[in-house]
């Protein structure tokens, strides 16, 4: 009886993780195949679920012949509800409203405000939040737009190494899921050559830890690969999750896009 009992949960367990594998196979469908490159732009993403699926989401996409449209999204907590949550957000964001005759690019608070908008008219069953952020980059200006909400601030590094590495200081809204009524403002940074921009969920304290005084070494040791390539870089994040004790249960999803400038 033991025996027969321990076959059909051994049965069950792997149907349930031949469908979470395809789940997994399915999220990442979604996620970019190319990063684009847009004349002096380059992107480079890393993304590290901590389960099957992940609560986190990103995408890289080109608006027109010279912007590139790009966003980060977060929802609460972990696993299949959050990366069904993470769907609705990418089916949900809109960057464009078109026209008979044309289109016309939503500002990045624009954007923000109406998934908000969609995520609260929702009216799902159980609590859903997300943070996110969304950003605009113009490949002949070198200008970025942004909107917040709720999300980590963007690190930059400037090419100039007088120039230290810092957190950009842009407007902060409120959660996704919220407020109905919610407001995002648009930040606009100038960029220059060599400069070079981080978007990450809160997963990447686990890349380093965190200090109980509220220290980011994370932030100190960036600083000091500013150096570093990207993909090298991107590719030291991911070799250090792995070497972490419990490394095969991290403690939350990760993802970090980045913007070059050349």
């Amino acid at each position: 009886m033991l025996r027969r009992r321990d076959e059909v949960v051994q049965f069950y367990m792997n149907g349930l993780d031949e469908e979470m594998r395809l789940a997994a196979r399915l999220q990442s469908d979604f996620l970019p195949k190319e990063m684009p490159t847009v004349g002096p732009l380059k992107f480079n993403a890393l993304f590290r679920p901590c389960g099957y699926v992940s609560g986190d989401l990103y995408d890289v996409f080109r608006l027109d012949e010279t912007r590139v449209g790009f966003y980060l999204a977060d929802a609460m907590g972990h696993g299949v509800p959050s990366a069904l949550l993470t769907l609705f957000l990418r089916t949900s964001l809109a960057s464009k409203e078109i026209f008979s005759r044309g289109y016309r690019l939503l500002t990045p608070s624009e954007a923000l405000g109406r998934l908000n908008a969609a995520l609260v008219a929702q009216n799902f069953s159980h609590t859903t939040f997300a943070t996110a952020i969304y950003g605009v980059a113009d490949a002949n200006t070198r200008e970025v737009s942004f909107a917040q909400a709720g999300h980590p601030k963007p690190m930059l590094i400037p090419g100039d190494p007088a120039e230290p590495v810092r957190e950009l200081e842009l407007y902060n809204g409120a959660l996704l899921g919220i407020f109905p009524e919610e407001t995002y403002q648009t930040t606009v940074v100038q960029l220059s050559p060599g400069d070079r921009i981080l978007l990450h969920s809160d997963g990447i304290e686990t890349v380093f830890g965190d200090e109980p005084d509220g220290s980011r070494p994370w932030q100190e040791e960036l600083a000091r690969r500013r150096k570093v390539d990207t993909q090298t870089l991107l590719a030291e994040f991911s070799a250090r999750l792995d070497a972490q004790s419990g490394s095969l249960q991290p403690k939350d999803d990760l993802t970090v896009i980045a913007l070059d400038v050349d």
